[in-house]
């Protein structure tokens, strides 16, 4: 079954089409700046349930750690993506693309530290090891595309999995994330 995104573009720093919910987790990227690395992540919350408004609590800092035993771990941490892609495809922008959002961490890429420096981070709704949705592609690979098309030192190569850039730390966005299905898409 094929899926169609809606029509995406960015313009000043947002994605058309995507809904904007401002995340107060952000910076300025360091002068000068160029984006020139997508970083592909995953995210549930709780772990393993999709659906619910807990990512995006948690993106705005309005966790309530009372509500479920692994909240209270991670309720005070201040992090945000750019954009997140829900199961149904929904796309939600947390930080202007030109603005340094805090989801990378610790990290290297071919060895250039601080990613979130000159990086896009998009989150998916998933885990490491369930398959992500027909509908989670479309989107990514249809917003892959306008990406680089205004950030023309994106290519294929400069995408990378989160555990690519902190291997130490982080194993997202895993095996259930089919890489070469991905790429088939975002070059057609």
């Amino acid at each position: 079954m094929s899926t169609s995104p809606p029509t995406f573009a960015v313009q000043n720093g947002r994605l058309t089409s995507a809904r904007q919910v401002s995340s107060p987790n952000f910076n300025a990227r360091p002068e000068p700046h160029e984006i020139s690395l997508l970083v592909i992540h995953c995210i549930s919350l709780p772990p393993a349930q999709y659906s619910g408004d807990a990512i995006e609590r948690f993106f705005m800092n309005q966790l309530d750690a009372t509500e479920h035993p692994y909240f209270e771990t991670i309720a005070d941490l201040q992090v945000s993506a750019h954009l997140l892609i829900r199961r149904d495809g929904e796309v939600v922008q947390f930080v202007d693309f030109d603005q340094r959002a805090w989801h990378a961490g610790k990290s290297c890429f071919e060895g250039r530290e601080n990613c979130n420096d000159y990086s896009i981070g998009i989150e998916l709704e998933g885990t490491d090891t369930d398959e992500y949705t027909e509908h989670q592609y479309a989107a990514l690979a249809a917003i892959t595309k306008v990406l680089m098309q205004a950030h023309p030192k994106l290519t294929p190569a400069r995408i990378a999995a989160h555990s690519t850039i902190a291997p130490e730390r982080k194993t997202d966005p895993g095996p259930g994330f089919d890489w070469p299905r991905y790429l088939r898409l975002i070059v057609t």
